[in-house]
This record gives structure tokens, C-alpha cells and sequence, in this order.
């Protein structure tokens, strides 16, 4: 008779057989290029202990090419739930040793499988990517997985957060999932993303390039912005991953942690001495958040990747804040095609989490030129105006400097139904900056006058004067306070504080149809 521990002790050697994955060789090279393995990258990342594995003996089905006589244990992907913080939430991860992490039917199978578990649960999905891509021996099954993985990622968008971590190759088809999910992280020389590899550009184009230098971690989070974290050790980033989830809620049902010590500013960010009064000396944004924030700690998202506008989050009060604010540091903080697109993405992300927006804004409007144009600025732009309009989270916008002409209108302004707008003494808001307007609005009377240059000069302060100030604007109610920036803290928390329970009704309709 077969007793208990019998049982027990066979279920063990099949344990430490799947968990070996494709053996210690396999592993060791992964270790020598400066990754985890599978498991240890899931237990670095959640609370110790709470990993709890499932499907560990699922097992390929192909029968074509030499599959059938092929173990894979877990088909490449090990998948299961445990906590961050102390909260749920759900994990999959690629296992390079095993078939170069490749996506079968069963592999792809026990990914859906956590999808549908972390929407049906309304918990957190991370994905940890490494994997040569789909199976090619598995043909069309292999393609169906990805289909079955992109449309359970359009399905849980805005509902739950989703995260995908690259931490290897992620090539052809297994690129679309991160592009749908709500968080990219990359990993200096270990993150591969592309649709094509070097040897494919090669072969048909018959150009050279290596895999660092067409999809690597640098690539994706300052030239495409694909990413939108950066690390340089696996570790680190696992712990933005922590960070990030310490200020988003868990889903659209809920809100953010409320911490309830409120900490202050450092004292170091002195507010009033950041801002240069001349509208022409460029300062870095970030300080005015950092001197607003609950302990100063900023988390910026994108950093790297069209720096002229910064977003990322902040509490107030203890509360999760989104900020997003031009930054005077690069091109004057001006709007263009890929600012555009960071902002609007992050105030969507905002929106769908119940997340309150602040708009920091000090901008000379959308940047003019022939590149701008033909890439579409308009379209892209209009991301901006569509993404604020639509949102009905607590919105408050501070007017630090230059806001003019569409720019003004596009960082949230009252006209896109901003809850409160503020402004600085120092704001200038007009249809374009005052010696423009002036060159335009007095042209004759500056070419015509005895000394050209001096009644040019008069005539950007009389301009500056009637309309480039905030008072104008206040006047006609567009404008709730003109503030002391010392102040600003106070007026953004009380903002908070009284917009938390807003609620705004919309037309209905099945769905919007912003400017793609």
C-alpha cells in the first residue's frame, strides 16, 4: 500500500525538477549576464514569503518538429499571486531557460489565466517579459495566445493597473503587450524591445545594428518612449515597482493609499526663490513640485523621454497627487509631439484611477516649425485638449509664468472645465508673448516713429500692461486667485480637499473617440 509520504515525497522530486526550469546550466548563464532567475526575480519583488505558484505542472501539447518528445516544465512561464505591501496581487513571469521563454498555446494559456484571475479579483497585473517571442513550432496556436493576451489587456485598461517589466528580449508579437499595458520598465543592457531583430533589418534592408542599439533600455525610455522607467540592476528596478504601486490604487473602485502623517516640505525648496521673474531665465520645474509635496518626494514618470513636460506623482495631505508641468529647463517647456502624447497619456492614467491632476504651467504655447507640422502636431496636440477635457478627477491648475496663446487653453484651463485655476503675480496670460504682440499690433506705428527701437520697447510694456498679467484674466473670472506662491501648497490642498467628492455627468455615449 502507497502511503502519505510516499505521496509527499514524489510530489517534492516533481517540484525541484519543474523548478529547475532548463537546469542549473541554463540558469548560471542567465546569472552571468546579470539576471535573476525566474523565481528569485518574483520573491525580490513581492513580500517575502507570500508567492504562491500555480499550474507549475502544466505541460506543452505541440506535436510537430520534435515537440512531442521535448519536456518544457511550466512551458516557459511561471504565474501566481502574492502581495506588495501587504495587498494581492497577481504575477507572471517568462522563463528564458526554457525554450528561450517562448509562447505556446499552454505557455500563453497560463498568462490568460492570471489576466482573468487579476481583472475578475480587481488586483494588480505584473508581467516580468523574457522570451524569444512566439513558438514557431506551434505555427498559428502560438499567434492565437498573443490574440487572446492583447485583448484581455485592452479589456482590463483602466480598470486595473497593469505593469510589464522587460527583462530580456521581448521581440515581434510579445512587444504589443507591453504597449497596451499602463507601465513599462527597462533594465540598463538586459531590455530588448523591437518588432524586427538586427539580423531580419539586416537581411531585407541591409543595414547593421546591434540589439542594444535598435530596441535597447536607453533607446525605449529617451528616444521612443516606450518605457517609462529606467534602472540600471534588476533590483532597482524592482523597487520603482514597489514605489509606483505605493501611489497608485489597487483599481478604478478605489482610491490611493490616504497616509495619514502628513509630512512637510524640506525647507531647502524655498518656493519664492525658484522662479526667476524675468519670463526668459529658465529654472527646473520639479523644484516647485518638490516644494509642494508632503516631504518633498516627487516620483517622476518618464523622465527621460520628452523632457519639456514632467508628470509623475506627489502626495498632498497624504493624499496621491498627479502633477503635470512644463519644464522651462528644456525648449523653454514648450508643447510638441511627444509632450503631447506623455501628457495625455499620464491624464488619462490619472483619470482612470481616480487620481486628482495639478497642472504646473510656464509655457510659450505649441513649438512652430516645418518637423512639428508635418508630424502631426495638430493630431497629437489635441491629445492634450481631449485627454484634460475629458477627465472628471479633481483638476487645479497654477499659472507660474508664461501661458500663451493654445497652450494656455490646453493646460487645463478653465475653458476645459479646470475645478481651480491659480496664478502667480509673475503669470503672464496672452494669445502670444508681448514683443511679438507688440511687433504685431504697433507695427506702424514702430516703423514710422523717429526711433524705432525705443518706441518698440514702450510699446511691450503698454502690451504687457493692458493684457500680459494676470489681473486681465482674473477679471473676467478665468482666473479663481491670483496667489503669493508661498501659498500654493495651502490653495492646492484646499482645492483637493473640497473637490474629493466631485461628480460630473457626461452625454452618454459608447465612447469617446480621441485623436489617435
Amino acid at each position: 500500500m502507497v502511503n502519505l509520504g510516499t505521496k509527499i515525497r514524489e510530489l517534492k522530486e516533481r517540484q525541484e525538477k519543474a523548478i529547475l526550469g532548463g537546469g542549473k546550466k541554463a540558469i548560471a548563464k542567465q546569472i552571468a549576464m546579470g539576471k535573476l532567475p525566474v523565481r528569485d526575480r518574483i520573491n525580490v519583488l513581492l513580500d517575502e514569503g507570500s508567492f504562491h505558484e500555480y499550474d507549475l505542472f502544466i505541460a506543452h501539447d505541440a506535436r510537430e518538429f520534435g515537440m512531442d518528445g521535448k519536456e518544457l516544465p511550466g512551458d516557459g512561464v511561471v504565474i501566481g499571486t502574492g502581495t506588495i505591501h501587504g495587498r494581492s496581487v497577481a504575477i507572471y513571469a517568462q522563463d528564458f531557460t526554457v525554450a528561450g521563454g517562448s509562447l505556446g498555446s499552454m505557455h500563453a494559456r497560463k498568462i490568460v489565466k492570471m489576466m482573468d484571475y487579476a481583472l475578475r479579483m480587481r488586483i494588480p497585473l505584473i508581467g516580468i517579459n523574457d522570451s524569444g517571442g512566439a513558438r514557431i513550432q506551434e505555427g498559428v496556436n502560438s499567434l492565437a495566445g498573443y490574440g487572446e493576451i492583447f485583448f484581455r489587456n485592452t479589456l482590463a485598461s483602466g480598470v486595473i493597473p497593469q505593469i510589464s517589466v522587460i527583462l530580456g528580449p521581448c521581440a515581434g508579437g510579445a512587444v504589443y503587450s507591453p504597449a497596451l499595458t499602463d507601465y513599462v520598465f527597462v533594465v540598463e543592457n538586459i531590455s530588448k524591445m523591437f518588432i524586427t531583430g538586427p539580423e531580419v533589418i539586416k537581411s531585407v534592408l541591409g543595414e547593421e545594428i546591434s540589439m542594444e542599439e535598435l530596441g535597447g533600455a536607453r533607446v525605449h525610455s529617451e528616444i521612443t518612449g516606450n518605457a517609462h522607467f529606467y534602472a540600471l540592476t534588476e533590483q532597482e528596478c524592482f523597487q520603482q515597482i514597489k514605489t509606483l504601486l505605493s501611489y497608485i490604487p489597487w483599481n478604478n473602485d478605489k482610491h490611493s493609499l490616504h497616509l495619514i502623517e502628513e509630512k512637510q516640505p524640506l525647507k531647502k525648496y524655498n518656493i519664492e526663490k525658484i522662479v526667476p521673474v524675468d519670463p526668459t531665465k529658465p529654472y527646473d520645474v520639479r523644484d516647485i513640485i518638490r516644494a509642494v509635496v508632503d516631504g518633498s518626494e516627487f516620483f517622476e514618470v518618464q523622465e527621460k523621454w520628452a523632457a519639456n513636460i514632467v508628470t509623475g506623482y506627489g502626495r498632498m495631505g497624504g493624499r496621491t497627487v498627479g502633477f503635470v508641468a512644463n519644464q522651462p529647463l528644456v525648449m523653454a517647456g514648450v508643447l510638441d509631439c511627444d509632450s503631447s502624447d506623455k501628457a495625455a497619456r499620464f491624464i488619462r492614467f490619472c483619470d482612470a484611477f481616480n487620481i486628482p491632476i495639478v497642472t504646473m504651467e510656464d509655457m510659450p504655447g505649441y513649438l512652430p516649425g516645418i518637423d512639428q507640422e508635418h508630424a502631426g502636431v495638430i493630431r497629437h496636440g489635441a491629445k492634450v485638449l481631449y485627454a484634460y477635457s475629458e477627465a472628471t478627477v479633481p483638476r487645479i491648475t497654477i499659472i507660474l509664468r508664461k501661458a500663451y496663446g493654445g497652450g494656455y487653453i490646453a493646460m487645463n484651463s478653465r475653458h476645459l472645465r479646470a475645478d481651480f485655476v491659480f496664478a502667480w503675480p509673475t503669470a503672464e496670460i496672452a494669445v502670444m508673448g508681448p514683443e511679438g504682440a507688440a511687433n504685431i499690433i504697433f507695427r506702424k506705428e514702430i516703423t514710422e516713429a523717429p526711433d524705432p527701437e525705443a518706441t518698440r520697447k514702450q510699446k511691450v510694456e503698454e502690451y504687457k500692461e493692458k493684457f500680459s498679467n494676470p489681473y486681465v484674466a482674473a477679471a473676467k473670472g478665468y482666473i479663481d486667485s491670483v496667489i503669493e506662491p508661498k501659498d500654493t501648497r495651502k490653495f492646492i490642498l484646499h482645492a483637493i480637499n473640497v473637490s474629493k467628492d466631485k461628480h460630473v455627468g457626461r452625454p452618454s455615449k459608447k465612447h469617446g473617440i480621441p485623436p489617435f
